[in-house]
């Protein structure tokens, strides 16, 4: 990639283009760029934001959990803008960014619970083509997490794979949001090791 967007960015325009500058701009400071790529259809724009409001505001799941899910498909399939924007979401929310700041090496940092490398593993496993999701992982994660949890989660990630690679493909890269913040840098992803059975379950996961 080049750092340039595949399609060229429109200009917001009209109302609806002018309410979406000065929320985001409140919100974030910036205009997000998928957001001015995707602008040449604005009703996607505007339909898959609604759906990324909607999903923020589901409850069964905590958010740290969810937010590290998003940023393990953005880190494994390649999305920089989403890891940028959700290590700063992480830091905006007042979220664990430290736990944030190492999802893209994961498997071999310290920092995660037992839970948290399930709910990691789980979102690699379903951004995996095919899917490597095992029955295993799933009974745990029910544990965790019980029914309206795992489908919660179930539904974050499959969210985060439609707008990474969407991302990917429109060629948006990462717009420094983080750096902004004054955030550390995130460390350079490690390599996806194959599945393995998940961590028992325990009252202090």
């Amino acid at each position: 990639m080049t750092g340039t967007p595949r399609i060229p960015k429109a200009e917001l325009t009209g109302v609806r283009g002018r309410l979406v500058k000065a929320l985001t701009r409140r919100m974030f400071g910036s205009v997000p760029e998928p957001a001015e790529v995707m602008w040449h259809h604005p009703s996607v724009v505007m339909d898959t934001s609604a759906l990324g409001r909607k999903v923020d505001k589901w409850d069964a799941v905590d958010p740290n959990l969810k937010t590290f899910a998003h940023m393990a498909v953005a880190s494994l399939v390649g999305c920089s803008w989403c890891l940028d924007f959700n290590y700063f979401h992480a830091h905006h929310k007042g979220l664990d960014e430290v736990k944030a700041r190492e999802v893209p090496r994961w498997r071999d940092s310290a920092v995660f619970s037992p839970l948290e490398r399930r709910v990691l593993e789980y979102a690699e496993a379903m951004s995996q083509t095919p899917l490597t999701v095992t029955d295993e992982l799933v009974q745990a994660l029910l544990a965790d997490l019980g029914p309206a949890g795992v489908v919660e989660l179930t539904a974050v990630i499959g969210f985060a794979n439609f707008s990474t690679r969407g991302n990917i493909a429109l060629g948006v890269e990462g717009q420094g949001f983080a750096a902004a913040c004054a955030l550390e840098p995130l460390p350079r992803p490690t390599s996806t090791a194959a599945p393995t059975a998940p961590t028992a379950p325990t009252a202090a996961a």
